[in-house]
């Protein structure tokens, strides 16, 4: 049997929860509902949904704000997927908010009230073209095998755990294994960072997957660190 969808809706108004997951589970998705950020994060860990229907209005924070956390999960401490289709819902339809939530990261904004048509159509499309990205995204590194889809890593056939960010630091550097990958640069596409700062995140998570990789490796060091420059993912020789 196919694994039904997971959408998490993300809304105070009982009117549009109702609604949106009699309707949802009618065109067989699996509803898991929040009536606020805390929630929120909370059905987050604990269901890891598909796609994510995002009230901006919440009584206890932004949806903007969460969206943001979805997008720099280590706020979160979860493994859910800091990809995950996102789409705002909101009374509020200016020009400004609608490139508030684009800027926080999420990938449509619908204006309440909606028609629930237009929106299924969004969420399929959105669906859709995540799948076929990830479908072609399997990466493979000398011994290091990274499925996006399942968001699973395995390392000479072991199954390694990693964060959110170390998935996303390790998938990241496997796109182009050669190439050194200025701090910088790991900060925008893993952070969303737009100026390097004084933070020390990109090299405490980089030692940390470091040290999780490297028990499976055969004495292989898979993240180097090019110093003053940034890291890049190697398959170095086992020592002698």
């Amino acid at each position: 049997m196919e694994q039904s969808i997971r959408v998490l809706v993300v809304d105070d108004e009982p009117e549009i929860v109702s609604f949106l997951t009699e309707n949802l589970e009618d065109d067989d998705y699996e509803v898991v509902s929040a009536t606020s950020v805390a929630q929120a994060r909370s059905k987050l860990n604990a269901h890891r949904p598909n796609i994510v229907l995002l009230d901006v209005m919440l009584p206890d924070a932004s949806g903007f704000e969460l969206c943001r956390e979805i997008r720099q999960l280590d706020a979160l401490h979860s493994k859910v997927d800091p990809l995950v289709p996102i789409i705002m819902l909101s009374a509020r339809g200016d020009e400004v908010d609608r490139v508030r939530g684009f800027h926080r990261g999420a990938d449509d904004y619908v204006v309440k009230p909606f028609h629930y048509p237009e929106l299924l159509a969004r969420m399929t499309a959105l669906l859709r073209r995540t799948q076929v990205v990830r479908e072609r995204d399997v990466l493979q590194v000398a011994g290091v095998n990274i499925d996006t889809t399942t968001r699973e890593v395995r390392v000479n056939g072991a199954l390694v755990d990693l964060s959110a960010k170390e998935f996303l630091l390790l998938s990241t550097l496997a796109r182009d294994p050669r190439k050194v990958f200025r701090k910088q640069e790991l900060l925008e596409q893993v952070w969303g960072y737009r100026s390097m700062g004084a933070t020390r995140t990109l090299d405490s998570h980089a030692s940390r997957l470091r040290k999780k990789l490297k028990p499976f490796a055969n004495g292989r060091d898979y993240i180097a660190n090019v110093w003053g420059v940034g890291y890049r993912l190697v398959a170095a020789e086992p020592a002698a």
